[in-house]
């Protein structure tokens, strides 16, 4: 029954890992990193897509209707999925796609201002991030999927919305 949502789970881990690759190819992770804070929130595009490419999935495969908490359901075991798998898709992007990430945000962060050392240091490691992107995925994840199911939502066809309103005039 969730197949659904756990595929589309694993699929938006996969592409958050693509995009951080991404973010390194163009030098957002060194020579651009000034750049990383705001042009990495782009990411917002592609996670609503799929989280709508997933309820939509759902929605078909429960014959093209779907009620909004059906949605909602659907949409949050998505947002625990990826939450489970952000810790491991963290530990891969920092152990291999991007291993000196920590340290150059670090560095640019303490240079600008924006943070002391020790602020700095708490805040760019592996441990800081895997718990971001978890309660990240949760948190963004249920937003996205409430305005989703909103959205989404479908009413009952009018030959069952005309025998459910004759059934309940008749008692």
């Amino acid at each position: 029954m969730l197949r659904i949502e756990i595929k589309w789970g694993v699929l938006f881990s996969l592409a958050g890992l693509l995009w951080l690759a991404g973010e390194r190819l163009l030098g957002l992770h060194d020579a651009r990193i000034a750049w990383h804070a705001g042009l990495t929130n782009l990411f917002f595009f592609p996670a609503v897509t799929m989280m709508y490419l997933a309820i939509r999935e759902r929605r078909r495969a429960l014959g093209g209707q779907i009620r909004f908490l059906a949605a909602l359901v659907s949409g949050t075991v998505v947002s625990l999925v990826v939450a489970l798998l952000s810790p491991l898709a963290q530990f891969i992007g920092h152990r291999w796609i991007s291993p000196r990430f920590f340290e150059r945000a670090s560095a640019h962060a303490v240079s600008t201002g924006k943070l002391t050392i020790e602020q700095a240091d708490r805040y760019f490691n592996l441990s800081s991030y895997m718990l971001q992107a978890s309660l990240g995925a949760i948190v963004a994840g249920l937003l996205t999927t409430l305005v989703l199911a909103w959205l989404m939502r479908t009413t009952p066809s009018a030959a069952g919305a005309a025998a459910t309103n004759a059934e309940t005039t008749t008692e």
